[in-house]
């Protein structure tokens, strides 16, 4: 449950299309103590983060998956750390 798979959705007319995809991994244990802490606080109370911030109807959104829980994020509260490991590949 150390590694966290990563899939960035969403954004303008949902951005990608069936064969662009967002996705990314990171070790849990390699990001900063913050970091772990924002992680771990998501995890356990997915439904207080709050939604996309005003102007922002066409931001993107993670989906952060640890073991068998996925939460979906909105890109302002994920770390940037998170946010950085994510890469575009075509399927």
């Amino acid at each position: 449950m150390d590694r966290l798979k990563i899939e960035r959705v969403g954004g303008v007319a949902g951005f990608g299309g069936p064969h662009l995809k967002s996705r990314g991994e990171v070790t849990l244990s390699d990001l900063s103590a913050a970091d772990q802490k924002t992680v771990e606080q998501l995890f356990a109370e997915p439904g207080k983060v709050p939604a996309a911030r005003r102007g922002q109807a066409d931001a993107f959104s993670y989906r952060i998956t640890r073991g068998a829980q996925t939460i979906e994020v909105p890109e302002h509260a994920v770390p940037p750390a998170i946010r950085n490991s994510v890469k575009d590949v075509l399927e």
